[in-house]
Formats: structure tokens, sequence, C-alpha cells
């Protein structure tokens, strides 16, 4: 008999709660059996919910984890559809990286640039207060009305 889990074991054993694991059930990536009220977990949802976790983290949803489940479901081991699938799957990922990086790039150029530009603004802003602030200075000094001949 293989090893079982409660839903509790798999919450403590991957950081998550008991109701992330409920939902993934819900999402039809899990099926436990019952005994009863309580929800008994096999092997086999334990490294669907592992792979789960993985294929979230590498920014698959949780429709495309699915359906490499059930492919891998369909042919009880890995097939070419199912290994041509998960090649497509990371292509995609790969092309949206790439252009969520551009596009990080880009913002990044765009805020650099507002902070240049804001900070000689700033600069021109003191200078000129600072002038304004000596020109008054310069007409209200006794030093200046006392120096005509």
């Amino acid at each position: 008999m293989s090893k079982t889990y409660s839903i509790s074991e798999l919450a403590n054993e991957f950081d998550l709660t008991t109701r992330s694991i409920r939902f993934y059930e819900d999402q039809e990536l899990l099926h436990p059996t019952r005994r009863g009220q309580t929800r008994v977990y096999s092997s086999k949802d334990r490294v669907r919910l592992k792979l789960t976790i993985r294929g979230k983290r590498l920014g698959f949803s949780l429709a495309e984890i699915r359906e490499l489940f059930e492919l891998w479901d369909e042919t009880r081991s890995g097939s070419k559809k199912q290994l041509n699938l998960m090649l497509s799957k990371i292509a995609e990922r790969r092309a949206a990286l790439d252009q969520q990086m551009k596009d990080i790039t880009m913002v990044q150029l765009e805020l650099e640039s507002a902070e240049i530009r804001c900070r000689q603004a700033l600069e021109e802003l003191n200078q000129k207060q600072r002038e304004e602030e000596q020109m008054e200075t310069d007409t209200t000094s006794p030093s200046s009305s006392a120096t005509t001949h």
C-alpha cells in the first residue's frame, strides 16, 4: 500500500494553506479519496501538488498545468505529444519573460530620464532662489546704499 497524506501534512510540507490545496482540488489538479469527511491524498497527488507549485513558479496557468496532467494521465507516461506541448509552453513562457524584461528595461530608462529632468529642474529652482536671495541681500544691505560717491 502506498503512502497517503492528510491535507494538513501536505500544507505543512509545501508551506501552503489547506484552502489552497482545496482550491487545487476544485481545479481538478488533485484527486484525493475520502474517508468520511477526511480527504486522503495519494503519493500521486503529492507529486501533482509539487508539480503544480513548480509550474506556477514558472508562470504557467492552472489551466496549462491541468492540460499537461491530462496528457500525462491519458498516456500514463511521458509521450511525444506531452513533451512537445511542454516545449511549446516553455517557449511561450520564455517569450513572455523576454518581453517583460524588455518592458522593464524601457521603464527603467524612462524613470532614469524623468529623474534626471526632475533633478535638473530642482537645481534650476534652487539656483534661481539663491540668486533672488542674493539680490534681496544686496539691495537691503547698508554697504550697498552707502557706496555712492
